[in-house]
């Protein structure tokens, strides 16, 4: 059954877009060119992998800027390493940048990936522990968004009784997307009770094959009827008119995919190419609109 989709831009956190100031005016830029959703990476600092030199932002705060230069498209940080964060901190910026978007958050969490913000910085590197300690912090973080009396006893976390106000301007609550990255079956049963699958294939030559694998089997494990969102990151040529992404986006939207996000990130046609996408072409990306299907 094929599903509406929807189409949103995705970029680093750092880079060309480590600056508060250039993700609120792309995000103004997006909106205005009819895209409907507008995510960012949410990392402190990463290895040479990426690039050394590079400045960074915080997506929170780069997201704030852009809820306030923006009046429809949604706006999210993905992924959201829960396990390195404090829920009840989450909560109260979760639920500031709901509010001040007027609705137009959606919350992206994983268990975070690479010993960069892991073992570099002295936090949890099991990743059963992480994912333990990412159940638990939906808890605490989904009982904090209720704004009623809320306490919490548990292995990692502790919360005598509270009431965080105000609630967010979602309900019942904000929507969470769950990443999950290939044949990994604990990731999806956990995005099967939330709002959403960000799914990532680990083998590009069966990418669809495995992407088809990991929707159905996250959908037989939803017992909620309610919406579902599934994420797909893709490329379309800026060489060419938006529709050469539109047999793809078919192709996805038959797997059931809900969401084609376009990825920003200049290794986007692999780090040799890297130096061929200046912040103008990437923006002249966006400014050309989303896939036509």
């Amino acid at each position: 059954m094929q599903h509406e989709m929807r189409f949103g831009i995705y970029m680093p956190n750092f880079g060309y877009f480590g600056d508060a100031r250039t993700i609120a005016n792309l995000a103004r830029d997006a909106e205005q060119a009819g895209w409907d959703g507008f995510f960012m990476w949410d990392h402190i600092i990463l290895g040479p992998w990426v690039g050394t030199g590079l400045s960074y932002v915080d997506p929170w705060v780069a997201l704030s800027a852009a809820a306030m230069q923006t009046e429809r498209i949604q706006l999210g940080a993905l992924i959201t390493p829960l396990p390195r964060r404090r829920p009840w901190k989450v909560a109260r910026e979760t639920v500031s940048l709901d509010r001040l978007s007027d609705g137009r958050l959606i919350f992206g969490v994983g268990i975070g990936i690479g010993p960069d913000e892991w073992d570099n910085l002295g936090e949890e590197t099991d990743l059963k522990i992480r994912g333990a300690m990412l159940d638990e912090g939906l808890d605490v973080l989904t009982g904090l968004w209720t704004g009623e009396p809320f306490s919490h006893d548990g292995q990692f976390y502790h919360v005598a009784e509270s009431t965080f106000l105000p609630k967010p301007t979602q309900q019942p609550r904000i929507p969470v997307w769950v990443a999950a990255f290939s044949m990994n079956k604990a990731p999806l049963r956990r995005a099967a009770r939330w709002d959403g699958l960000f799914p990532l294939a680990t083998d590009d030559s069966k990418e669809f094959e495995q992407l088809r694998w990991m929707v159905d089997y996250t959908l037989e494990q939803r017992t909620s009827s309610d919406p579902f969102d599934i994420v797909y990151i893709g490329q379309s040529k800026i060489s060419d008119n938006p529709t050469v992404a539109a047999d793809i986006a078919g192709q996805i939207q038959d797997i059931g995919f809900t969401w084609w996000l376009e990825n920003l990130s200049t290794r986007r046609e692999g780090a040799e190419h890297a130096h061929e996408w200046t912040y103008e072409r990437l923006h002249e990306r966006v400014m050309q609109g989303p896939p036509k299907l």
